[in-house]
């Protein structure tokens, strides 16, 4: 499933009952974000995307809360249920290999299909240049929001931002906040251990005066979405976003810069940056549910704004969970968890919940075999990518349901024994982690939340069986319910 452009995806929401058109106007200064607070935070019925047709002292309508649910979240990515991509991704990484030149020749076809579509391709036209402004563009004619009371100013929220390896060529594609200084410049927030900021810094080892940047506002949803996934580096986002869409993502060049941007985006903004030049950017609120501190970031000199002649622009809101991010990120979750399965094979699932907001909780069921199994597995998660930021990470038994928090917490209060069973080491910590002991560095905690054997090291006491009913009395009352008067079937 592909999207032509984020008008498209509206009509797709609008016929599934999952848009709202909002008709009444509206502020892009905070008003926007207290509406869809509520909306997301609502009933499951309300939580709906929104669409802000008249926004005050602006032409262009407001998308947002787009990725708000699992339902839009799938569907975004091209599946009915999120679940369907995690399968997908497992079998383009299962590595047994075919035996009968049948199964060959399947491989052979799947790979094939799959090499052919995920590859981004170069086209001459887009409908992200319909109108082309390289002179007399103002930032402020966008219905940027500001978010919250106590953010710096306006800032962009669901950018694809798209740079280049100066040394490799390498592309990269981030979500980085923008930070809206004046007509023509913004504040670039890449985080230390981000690809853009990687890029900042080979520039500076080669003493280059500039960086092309170019930042990409729409477009389908995939490929909006891929921005924000943590990839390897030498993983072009465009080519996941390709895979999930199961068609090529078309690029066009940009008119004063030395970047392809997606050619059905809505709005992109050309320029570049001076990776010596750096200015006070912050603070904003931000998906810890807390205000990210000002600090010194790099700055972008806008130097085109092109766009779609009816545009669309969209947006997000952070802040405390649950918002459209956790979506979000419960894609990335489902995604990545066959890749961390192909070096952790014990993984049988993972849970990173709203309440922990992505980096400060991860629950790991695993299929325990020897003794210390769990702290290999922490410190294996620990030394896996943007994993590397994890501040708590728990480890239960196979049979435990990550996604129950109830169910967790009853097993680890029960199983760890605070001597025994806690882990606490020091390493990276999230650029937006305000109790580290300091800025990026802190203490990480692992739990060794699994029921203790005879094998496992250090002092135990004979382990108690769980209480559980026998299946004989279990399938006579299900029988016998209807005759106790009790009202619908209440299963245990």
């Amino acid at each position: 499933m592909a999207f032509n452009g984020l008008g498209e995806f509206v009509q797709f929401l609008e016929k599934r009952g999952q848009l709202k058109r909002v008709k009444t106007p509206v502020s892009n200064i905070l008003e926007i974000t207290e509406i869809t607070d509520r909306v997301s935070k609502g009933p499951e019925a309300q939580n709906v995307a929104l669409l802000f047709e008249k926004v005050e002292g602006h032409a262009m309508p407001v998308l947002i809360n787009m990725f708000g649910n699992r339902p839009r979240m799938g569907w975004a990515l091209g599946v009915e249920d999120l679940e369907e991509i995690r399968h997908k991704v497992a079998r383009m990484l299962a590595l047994d290999m075919p035996r009968t030149w049948q199964e060959k020749a399947a491989k052979g076809v799947e790979l094939l299909s799959v090499a052919r579509v995920v590859g981004p391709r170069i086209v001459e036209k887009g409908a992200c240049q319909e109108v082309v402004e390289t002179t007399g563009f103002s930032l402020r004619r966008l219905p940027i929001l500001q978010c919250w009371p106590g953010d710096a100013g306006q800032y962009i929220t669901l950018p694809s931002v798209i740079s280049r390896d100066p040394k490799t060529g390498r592309r990269n594609v981030g979500m980085y906040r923008l930070q809206v200084y004046d007509d023509t410049t913004l504040g670039m927030h890449w985080q230390r251990h981000k690809g853009g900021t990687e890029h900042q810094r080979v520039a500076q080892e080669l003493a280059r005066e500039r960086i092309p940047v170019a930042v990409s506002l729409g477009g389908d949803p995939a490929i909006i979405w891929s921005g924000s996934a943590p990839l390897p580096p030498d993983i072009d986002e465009f080519m996941l976003a390709g895979f999930l869409r199961n068609k090529p993502v078309e690029l066009v060049r940009c008119v004063t810069q030395p970047l392809e941007v997606p050619a059905d985006a809505e709005i992109v903004i050309e320029g570049w940056l001076d990776p010596a030049e750096q200015r006070l950017e912050g603070p904003f609120g931000d998906h810890t549910g807390f205000y990210s501190l000002a600090d010194q970031y790099p700055v972008m000199h806008v130097t085109a704004i092109t766009r779609r002649k009816n545009a669309i622009y969209p947006t997000t809101i952070v802040g405390k969970p649950p918002m459209e991010d956790y979506w979000m990120g419960k894609a990335t979750e489902r995604l990545f968890l066959p890749m961390m399965k192909l070096f952790l094979g014990e993984i049988v699932d993972i849970n990173m919940p709203a309440e922990g907001v992505f980096h400060n909780l991860v629950i790991v069921a695993i299929k325990k075999r020897f003794p210390g199994h769990p702290r290999k597995v922490m410190y294996g998660l620990w030394g896996l990518g943007l994993m590397m930021l994890a501040k708590t990470i728990i480890v239960v038994d196979e049979d435990v349901n990550v996604h129950d928090l109830s169910s967790v917490a009853f097993h680890t209060l029960a199983n760890y024994d605070p001597r025994r069973d806690v882990v606490i080491v020091d390493g990276p910590t999230d650029d937006l982690d305000h109790a580290a002991l300091e800025k990026n560095f802190g203490g990480k905690l692992g739990i060794d939340a699994t029921r203790k054997t005879a094998r496992d090291p250090g002092p135990h006491q004979e382990w108690p069986d769980e209480i559980t009913m026998s299946a004989e009395i279990r399938a006579l009352v299900d029988k016998k319910w209807g005759q106790y008067g009790l009202g619908p079937m209440i299963k245990d």
